[in-house]
């Protein structure tokens, strides 16, 4: 028998049973109060909104509307693979979106932080929502670990919760939500926002655009050899140094990599080469 249309409310009720987040056990009918009808009225509208959607970038504008809604206006999604800190491209959904300051981007990349990053590492442990400030204040985080938080504030990325989504074979990603200020979330807004993140998860696995990160594949050894030395810091001059080439030949090159990965950025084209298991981290 064909299954009836999903509405937002049914939606809502299968995320939500769907959940191992002891926040996200929100009632799916009747919130107890003004403010939960407010909130179960903000999902039910995006879940609507993205019916029908077939791009994973216009999934990510309304998730980014959403968040907005709770003080979030960053967001991130990445996907990762056992063992690894970046995975090969899944053959499912995107790989790497998100829209964290340009300037944090370089800086994040330049020192390293994606080998570090505790919410990676955390994300691999947890089944559900959690806060920030509870990674950086568990005894088992580093002090290098520490400064990926302490120099985010810096670029007033101050607070923020993360939500890993756990898939078949071990294959992982997670969604994280970042605030300007030190306020903490209340737990319906994190039950919320967990449950748009494991729809966008969801929908982004099943959008027209599936294939879109697969164009990496084509990336020439040169290609390759020039975004790796743009992973590591160097600049377009340096870089043709290594290489033996000019560095109007290194642009060149880079223009190629940011249209194949469909990046805005060096900085972003390389952090997607290294999500896709093109270059190595």
């Amino acid at each position: 028998m064909e299954r009836p249309p999903m509405t937002a409310v049914s939606e809502r009720q299968e995320l939500a049973t769907k959940s191992s987040d002891p926040f996200a056990m929100v009632s799916s009918a009747h919130p107890p109060n003004a403010a939960g009808d407010t909130l179960a009225i903000k999902f039910d509208r995006f879940v609507e909104q993205t019916d029908g959607v077939a791009q994973c970038k216009q999934l990510f504008e309304l998730l980014t509307a959403f968040a907005l809604n709770y003080g979030c206006p960053w967001i991130a999604y990445g996907s990762l693979a056992p063992e690894r800190k970046f995975s090969r491209p899944f053959r499912r959904g995107p790989t790497v979106m998100l829209n964290y300051p340009d300037k944090w981007q370089e800086r994040y990349f330049q020192m390293g932080y994606d080998r570090i990053d505790p919410i990676i590492k955390t994300s691999r442990k947890r089944s559900s929502a959690f806060f920030w400030s509870e990674v950086y204040d568990d005894e088992s985080t580093t002090e290098a670990e520490r400064r990926v938080f302490d120099e985010a504030a810096t670029f007033d990325i101050r607070s923020g919760i993360s939500v890993p989504l756990h898939g078949p074979n071990g294959r992982l990603a997670f969604m994280s939500f970042a605030q300007r200020c030190d306020r903490t979330l209340q737990n319906r807004t994190v039950a919320y926002l967990q449950l748009a993140a494991v729809h966008f998860h969801r929908m982004g696995a099943k959008s027209a655009d599936l294939n879109e990160f697969e164009a990496g594949s084509f990336l020439s050894l040169r290609e390759r050899e020039c975004i790796f030395w743009i992973s590591r810091g160097k600049s377009s001059w340096e870089t043709g140094k290594i290489l033996g080439i000019s560095h109007y030949t290194v642009n060149f090159h880079l223009k190629n990599v940011k249209h194949k990965l469909d990046a805005s950025s060096r900085t972003l084209a390389a952090i997607k080469a290294v999500s896709l298991g093109l270059i190595e981290p």
